[in-house]
């Protein structure tokens, strides 16, 4: 690094889980660039933006639990993180700060066979800003929806968004669904024996997503995985949402193949770093 390197980062808290400073900064290695991805922990984000613009940061991710937080703190948002609600990227364009969301396209990509194959009826577990982006995005596709949520407020708050059903967690296992898609933390490193999906609702042929990433099977996916379910991990879409960030910074195609590849060595890293810990 020097005075001509460019700095990005990833705020939230907390990130210690968080592989993007990995994914990223091989993605800028890769495409031969002078940038840089750091992690930006915080709880004070309007703080942290002042510090942003007065830096010269030149883009951020940003992770829970910020992406509804950070938008009035924000110069510009994109039409769809406003119909969203939620923003995951930052662009410093010259101190004007610019949201946009790029969960919808992560999710769309890693869920194109699905989407092609023709499920219609989808289960979203969760009601946060990842929900949001992903129920928008299945309902411009035609899919049939209900969320599912453990705060009733929130979860009725999203479901009249999209203009669907609400039902309580302890009641999913009723919704007739062959696409669930869960989408909180619960299950995230280092809490990996954890899964808010009662084991009843999981049926043979459906399929089921978590969008974790870390683990990368996480105690959902597994528990799907032996009920005859059709599992998808949150690698795909954690790396193409990172991939569309790659762009909207730099204008240039990012090299996904490289990204995957080094989340997948850093996961793997990771697991054995636990398992040599717990031996």
């Amino acid at each position: 690094m020097n005075q001509n390197t460019e700095l990005y980062g990833v705020v939230g808290y907390p990130l210690d889980h968080s592989l993007s400073p990995v994914m990223h900064n091989t993605a800028f290695l890769k495409a031969g660039l002078r940038a840089r991805y750091l992690a930006l922990e915080t709880r004070d984000i309007k703080g942290c933006l002042r510090k942003v613009r007065d830096s010269g940061i030149k883009g951020l991710s940003v992770t829970l639990p910020f992406k509804s937080v950070i938008i009035p703190y924000l110069d510009h948002i994109d039409r769809l993180a406003q119909k969203i609600n939620a923003v995951n990227t930052v662009v410093n364009d010259a101190g004007c700060l610019i949201g946009y969301n790029t969960d919808a396209h992560g999710a769309g990509k890693a869920l194109e066979g699905v989407l092609h194959r023709g499920s219609r009826c989808c289960l979203i577990v969760g009601a946060g800003g990842a929900a949001r982006a992903i129920g928008f995005m299945l309902k411009e596709q035609g899919m049939d929806l209900t969320v599912a949520n453990r705060s009733v407020m929130r979860g009725v708050a999203l479901a009249r968004s999209l203009e669907c059903p609400f039902v309580p967690l302890e009641e999913v296992e009723a919704v007739c669904a062959d696409l669930l898609i869960q989408t909180t933390p619960v299950g995230m490193f280092p809490h990996t024996d954890r899964c808010i999906v009662p084991l009843h609702a999981l049926r043979e042929g459906m399929v089921v997503m978590d969008i974790i990433y870390n683990p990368l099977k996480t105690r959902l996916l597994t528990m799907a995985g032996e009920q005859g379910c059709k599992t998808i991990s949150g690698l795909e879409m954690f790396v193409h949402q990172g991939a569309e960030q790659f762009r909207l910074w730099t204008h240039m195609k990012a090299p996904v193949a490289a990204m995957t590849r080094a989340v997948k060595a850093a996961l793997r890293e990771n697991s054995q770093i636990v398992n040599n810990d717990s031996s």
